[in-house]
């Protein structure tokens, strides 16, 4: 809500300007504050933070089953079979501790170390925040044989704690139940795939546990709900198989440890693979650091140490005769590292990523300990990893040659740009637009439909390489990607920085970078491996918001004097029976196979111009952020299921894109 400031507000400023933000109020004013955002991320992360008490509950030793349903009308169920929140009066608030945990922010078990000596939360504010956050919230609570109860709305509890029934005397447990704030948050509907992912993620982090996750609002063939039960008795070493179960393993082995150091219990599994990318998922008390911290650096510090002393103790090194870095051990590995840590120092509610010191000595101590024993005990195994890395460092250096071969040293001097490319005129970035077309017909076209003034035009000839399946120097030995290298201004290793292959945009000559293909399987193809080639090279390009995908229609309809641009097939049938009733007589429909079909003046009309374009934008945050009637990246005719009825287009993005946060491996098929 905006608030309009009169030319004498500021001469008026005094207590009264002053706010109190009462009981839940502040989460509902600043929900992204205490939950991340308030889009699809957010929405998903109201379910965690109900499960991570149940899963707390388990850490402690209390819980064994864990039930999440998704229910008909879009609301979430979360039962346990742990203790159960306690219902006795508190002496402070005057009131059920019940609804002192459901409505008082930093209110909870977990600061007292006596009921909990190990938990995810730690400020007290996460399920009241879930209740501050819907419109409704009913909390039941199984204990000493009685059931009791209270609801809320928008966090105010309609009644005080109620007894309400009776259940078996060793029953024992809480259910939640809440319908997401449809004011506060951009999409209401549950994504079945986001939730199995998180469920079967801590089902391997806490071995033992069962966790059923069901959807009711999808029946199988035999009128069941849909469901799913995850339960490990491995745990991470079970989940880095199947982390790496789509990639081709080095060696079957996994590399195990399960220990306490420094009064921190550290459990880690890790394999190599014979690709290309290091893949390292973190946990703190469950949580997924995914920005990192002290045990992902301690982690590091023992794999680079230990692994170097051993490749100069086996005299590996002096036979290569390259020079070996830190990046070059963690190519081909996939870890998970697991940490529980009593009193936790996070950045933020949201808890990405970890700050305590003490953990990084930990966790050094122990991953070296049994990298060491690892490697005595398997000579043959150790001699395939230390020669990986070898060709790790060879690749490097051979890279960090054909990179500064490439690489212009004044991005925005004009010298040294790709023959192909048709730059603009304009030399600010932030109106400057690059097309990356496919083909040179249809880079024809656009040359001669483009505005010379901002926009810019980058032929590509065929399919790209595929840089999901080749080393790092093979993609800069790739004419192609070379062109879209120069031409971005993009440089790798720039800047005093430890990764070589950490891309730098401080010079980016476009900030809209369009991906402008034919609309067939083919131009699919390349869209997936242009994104690809970002994903993995450059993706500061798509966290800083440049990288979209221009969406030409795929038909013009015309009847007499009408004509209109049709995007999908359901528009096409849409004009025909508008205008000819369902048939086809008397309308002709001109299909754009490719791009080199349509005229300048068409392909500026419908693709290229600003003012009447349809372009898919990628959000920064690497997701498919919900569109409105207003967002100028999102078609407004094509209708879907939902309160705004309205979609991004190319949607295969979301699919790939979600792939990649979840395992950051490259698994894609058109549908």
């Amino acid at each position: 809500m905006s608030e309009e400031l009169t030319p004498n507000s500021g001469s008026n400023y005094s207590a009264s300007n002053i706010q109190v933000l009462e009981g839940l109020e502040a989460v509902r004013k600043r929900p992204a504050m205490y939950i991340g955002d308030i889009s699809e991320k957010g929405l998903h992360h109201l379910v965690y933070e109900v499960v991570d008490n149940s899963i707390d509950e388990a850490l402690a030793g209390y819980c064994t089953h864990i039930e999440v349903t998704i229910n008909e009308d879009n609301s979430i169920t979360v039962q346990d079979n742990g203790r159960g929140i306690p219902v006795d009066f508190h002496e402070k608030e005057k009131k059920s501790a019940l609804e002192v945990v459901m409505t008082v922010l930093h209110a909870g078990g977990k600061f007292d170390k006596g009921s909990y000596k190990v938990s995810g939360g730690l400020h007290g504010v996460g399920v009241s925040c879930v209740n501050a956050l819907s419109t409704h919230m009913t909390t039941n609570v199984f204990r000493g044989g009685k059931v009791y109860q209270q609801e809320y709305e928008c966090g105010k509890p309609l009644y005080p704690v109620k007894e309400v029934g009776t259940c078996a005397p060793d029953m024992t447990g809480t259910r939640q139940t809440f319908w997401p704030d449809g004011n506060i948050f951009t999409v209401t509907e549950y994504k079945y795939s986001i939730l199995q992912a998180r469920m079967r993620e801590l089902a391997y982090l806490n071995k033992g546990i069962t966790i059923t996750l069901t959807d009711k609002r999808v029946k199988e063939e035999d009128g069941s709900f849909k469901q799913e039960v995850f339960h490990s008795e491995e745990g991470v070493k079970e989940f880095v198989r199947f982390l790496n179960s789509t990639n081709t393993p080095l060696i079957d082995d996994v590399i195990y440890l399960n220990t306490e150091k420094q009064g921190i219990p550290i459990e880690c599994a890790i394999m190599y693979n014979t690709g290309f990318r290091e893949n390292l998922h973190s946990y703190v008390n469950n949580i997924n650091t995914i920005e990192g911290g002290t045990h992902e650096a301690g982690f590091r510090t023992a794999l680079t140490r230990v692994l170097k002393k051993y490749a100069e103790e086996s005299k590996a090194l002096e036979k290569a005769k390259v020079e070996i870095s830190g990046e070059d051990f963690r190519e081909g590995l996939i870890a998970v590292i697991s940490v529980k840590v009593a009193e936790p120092q996070f950045e933020g509610q949201t808890k990405t990523k970890l700050g305590n010191n003490e953990v990084s000595g930990a966790v050094n101590q122990a991953v070296g300990e049994a990298l060491t024993y690892y490697l005595e005990e398997h000579p043959k195994e150790a001699k395939v990893i230390v020669d990986k890395v070898v060709l790790a460092a060879t690749a490097r250096i051979a890279a960090r040659k054909a990179r500064e071969s490439v690489q212009r040293k004044s991005p925005m001097g004009g010298g040294g740009l790709p023959g192909k490319l048709a730059d603009c005129s304009s030399r600010n970035p932030e109106e400057c637009e690059l097309f990356l077309v496919e083909g040179d017909s249809a880079g024809g076209s656009a040359k001669q439909g483009r505005s010379r003034q901002f926009q810019a035009i980058l032929p590509l000839r065929g399919k790209i390489l595929n840089v999901e399946k080749a080393m790092w120097h093979k993609a800069f030995e790739s004419d192609e990607v070379n062109n879209i290298i120069q031409a971005l201004g993009i440089r790798f290793g720039v800047d005093g920085d430890e990764d070589s292959k950490k891309a730098n945009i401080d010079k980016l000559r476009y900030y809209k970078i369009i991906i402008m293909t034919d609309a067939d399987v083919d131009g699919s193809h390349i869209d997936t491996l242009i994104m690809t080639l970002f994903y993995r090279y450059m993706p500061e390009v798509i966290q800083g918001g440049h990288l979209y995908i221009a969406t030409p229609p795929l038909y013009k309809c015309s009847k007499g004097k009408i004509s209109e641009y049709c995007y999908t097939d359901e528009e096409r049938q849409a004009f025909m029976q508008k205008y000819g009733d369902g048939s086809e007589n008397g309308i002709h429909t001109q299909r754009y196979k490719g791009l080199g079909e349509m005229n300048p003046e068409q392909l500026w009309e419908t693709t290229m111009n600003p003012e009447t374009r349809i372009n898919t934008g990628f959000p920064k945050h690497f997701c498919c952020s919900r569109p409105t009637k207003n967002h100028p990246l999102v078609h407004p005719k094509i209708d879907l299921p939902g309160r705004e009825k309205t979609k991004p287009l190319s949607l295969f993005i979301a699919a790939i894109l979600q792939h990649f946060l979840l395992y950051s491996t490259f698994s894609f098929r058109i549908q």
